[in-house]
């Protein structure tokens, strides 16, 4: 019985694919994570479009050792339905090995993700650096600023996903991403970025409400992107093409 990992694109129920939709119509049981990433649409619209009965798949059942994913896989067709691509996330990968591991037939469907959606900035994707997430959490953590600071060394553009907790309806904002951006800066001063720094905002990527925002720190700060997901680029050397595009979004 195979294990689908499938991914659902960026925005709704109709992102996905038709290789998508086909598979999760021959499984028993269906399985959406919700911690990574989020819909611009409820579990029920989902439910209603692929005809299925859909599970929520909490952090804490997919990393969990005694796996009710894994032991379904067993004897039963079950999809892993994720926003963006299913093996963007580590944490995806990891269960993928595990039921590997445990003789279980693995087939990936792949969808839009936000690391080649962001294109729609103008920026290439082939001059983006390392990629690094803005944790809830971020006190103690100095991480994000680091691939920055290496990524501005190499002329590279950074993208920085923000995390998110939809149970406790937390998300980290462009804005938060900024001011959190701003205080290591001011701890380090390592004149990595400061509130003169050219930067992107983007919202809801890939729905018909997107939001995409550049200007310096300052102005973007001055910006409410409303509805998550947000993610934040600080792009590195622009080539005269993307100049010419990020115009367009001048804050």
């Amino acid at each position: 019985m195979p294990l689908f990992f499938i991914g659902l694109g960026l925005n709704n129920e109709k992102d996905i694919t038709i290789n998508g939709l086909e598979a999760i119509k021959k499984c028993d049981v269906v399985y959406l994570e919700n911690y990574t990433s989020i819909l611009n649409c409820k579990k029920e619209d989902l439910e209603k479009f692929y005809n299925k009965k859909i599970i929520f798949a909490r952090r804490i059942v997919v990393e969990a050792d005694d796996n009710g994913i894994i032991e379904n896989a067993k004897t039963k067709n079950v999809a892993f339905l994720v926003a963006g691509d299913p093996l963007v996330a580590t944490t995806h990968i990891d269960l993928f090995l595990r039921a590997k591991k445990e003789g279980i037939k693995c087939k990936v469907i792949h969808s839009s993700s936000i690391i080649t959606a962001i294109s729609i900035t103008g920026l290439q994707i082939y001059k983006f650096g390392k990629t690094t997430s803005i944790p809830l959490q971020n006190e103690s953590i100095e991480t994000p600023y680091d691939v920055l600071k290496d990524n501005l060394t190499l002329g590279l553009h950074t993208l920085f996903l923000l995390d998110l907790n939809p149970e406790e309806d937390k998300f980290l904002t462009i804005n938060d991403a900024i001011r959190y951006l701003l205080k290591i800066e001011l701890k380090r001063n390592g004149k990595i970025f400061s509130e003169k720094a050219f930067c992107v905002g983007c919202a809801r990527i890939g729905s018909e409400s997107q939001a995409i925002k550049a200007g310096t720190a300052k102005e973007i700060l001055k910006t409410d992107f409303g509805k998550p997901v947000h993610c934040l680029i600080v792009p590195g050397k622009l080539h005269f093409m993307e100049e010419e595009c990020l115009k367009i979004y001048s804050a």
